[in-house]
């Protein structure tokens, strides 16, 4: 998909998203440093702002290393959910960053928080890494393949990772819901993440192909949706949201999402979803607007 045609399916499903309460004047800043002074707090997304794929972006952990000798408190706040919580610690240190788990939150672990308020004894179907072992989520669950009797003996499902999955497995997951109705739960609400090929399209984009075509309304966890920034701002402790600035590539899922909770929000261009375009456009057609425009952190 290109960032046009992510752009233009954002906008589609814009009434399902927050609403921003607030608007941006779209500074552009040489990088980060320069909003010490109004920043007690900067979280970052990691697509497009510390990493593309498997390569962090040159300058990135200079930067992280600045703020956090300014003594900023710092948060990774991550739609991946293809990995547990020590997964995802351990491929940022990977990527030759120093953050510690608690410092790392990601969509997934806020979103297996809520799975056994939905379903505490049934059985999950999971749109799953290739890797995935059952046992690493809270509740019952089994990876969603080719067997559609396997769709059809869940209970709820749960989107975590499109690494292994395929059109025909989504016209399964499409045909078992259209045969009975069950929750669906993501844990990634984006729609696409640049990796070192381009855009690859994330569960998101499949859960609200379902919406479109049955009519569901999933649950979703990860930006721009509310509680994983509750999670941050709870693990941020009793720093004011007006101190708080997001820092991420995208205008739909990081700044929107940002703004909808009272945060500052900067706009990475130049490694993430708008790599090699004029941000402006987007800005004005979509009237989502950061407080500031930076190339890179």
């Amino acid at each position: 998909m290109t960032p046009e045609a992510a752009f233009i399916r954002y906008e589609q499903i814009r009434t399902r998203l927050p609403a921003s309460c607030q608007k941006g004047l779209a500074e552009p800043v040489e990088g980060l440093h320069k909003l010490m002074d109004v920043t007690d707090a900067f979280v970052f997304d990691a697509y497009g702002v510390l990493n593309v794929g498997d390569r962090p972006i040159p300058g990135a952990h200079e930067r992280v290393a600045e703020l956090r000798a300014a003594d900023k408190a710092l948060l990774v706040l991550t739609n991946a959910a293809s990995f547990t919580r020590a997964q995802t610690t351990e491929k940022f240190a990977r990527l030759g960053f120093d953050f510690s788990s608690d410092e790392i939150i990601s969509s997934r672990e806020v979103c297996e928080t809520c799975l056994t308020d939905i379903a505490p004894t049934g059985s999950w179907g999971v749109m799953a890494p290739p890797d995935f072992n059952p046992t690493e989520l809270p509740v019952q669950a089994m990876a969603l393949g080719d067997d559609a009797a396997v769709y059809d003996s869940a209970d709820a499902f749960l989107m975590l990772s499109t690494s292994d999955w395929s059109a025909a497995r989504q016209g399964l997951l499409e045909d078992s819901l259209r045969r009975h109705a069950r929750p669906v739960v993501v844990a990634n609400p984006d729609l696409v993440a640049p990796r070192e090929a381009g855009l690859t399209l994330e569960p998101g984009y499949y859960a609200h192909a379902l919406q479109d075509r049955l009519g569901i309304t999933p649950v979703f966890h990860g930006k721009p949706f509310p509680s994983v920034y509750a999670a941050a701002q709870a693990r941020l402790g009793g720093i004011a949201p007006q101190k708080i600035t997001m820092v991420g590539d995208t205008l739909h899922t990081d700044v929107l999402g940002a703004q909808s909770q009272g945060w500052n929000t900067a706009l990475i261009t130049a490694h993430g979803l708008f790599a090699g375009h004029d941000v402006s456009e987007f800005i004005a057609r979509s009237g989502i607007t950061p407080d500031w425009i930076a190339p890179s952190i």
